[in-house]
């Protein structure tokens, strides 16, 4: 490591997004939302600008505003199945694999907006380690920009949001956590213009420490 490298941030605990953040799922994600798009009227490309980071449903109201919500909730039971049996194309972020094996150990949650099956299948499909502190979509009221699921999160490890960091790519999901007062790093191209506290281009170059005062250090190294 540089010597010139200094801990741009320091937490308690680190809350990880999945998709966009750990996996990159963008193949299935569009080719199973451009199905639908196309299926209801919409505009497939248009449709792809506000899907990420939300619960099917979420996305669905928005895109559908004046459908009624049980409908929305139906075809999502269905996405999360067309999703969750395809994984072709579903890959690790770059730098994610090492990333977490200096996670081991450490207070960490995923905080995604799949269900288990879901998170289980990509994660699987990308190589990955599942964190044993996981709050999955069928463990929250509401889905991101909400911050239900990252204050779940902070809670079930047993920290104040404000000692949090989280990990995420989208809009959704940097502003759940802005919401739950957490600092943000923005992970990958569709975080870079949305102001984290930090953006990095993917998870590579980030150095993870254990500090002797409890703290987690990330250094940010490229």
């Amino acid at each position: 490591m540089p010597a010139s490298t200094t801990p741009a941030l320091t937490a308690r605990a680190l809350l990880l997004d999945m998709d966009g953040t750990l996996v990159n799922s963008d193949a299935v994600v569009e080719r199973c939302w451009r199905r639908w798009a196309t299926e209801h009227g919409l505009d497939p490309d248009e449709a792809l600008k506000v899907v990420h980071g939300r619960q099917g449903y979420a996305t669905m109201a928005v895109l559908l505003p004046d459908r009624p919500m049980e409908q929305n909730h139906a075809d999502n039971r269905v996405m999360l199945a067309q999703e969750t049996a395809d994984t072709d194309g579903v890959i690790p972020v770059p730098g994610a694999p090492a990333f977490l094996a200096a996670l081991t150990g450490l207070p960490h949650a995923l905080v995604t907006s799949a269900d288990e099956p879901l998170a289980r299948a990509r994660m699987t499909a990308a190589d990955l380690p599942m964190p044993p502190v996981r709050v999955t979509a069928e463990r929250v009221g509401a889905s991101k920009p909400d911050p239900e699921g990252f204050l779940k999160g902070a809670a079930e490890l047993g920290f104040v949001a404000a000692d949090c960091v989280a990990f995420e790519d989208s809009e959704a999901g940097i502003e759940a956590a802005r919401a739950a007062g957490m600092r943000v790093v923005g992970v990958g191209p569709r975080a870079k213009s949305l102001s984290p506290d930090v953006w990095v281009e993917d998870l590579r170059g980030i150095a993870v420490e254990w500090t002797l005062n409890g703290l987690i250090a990330l250094r940010f190294t490229s």
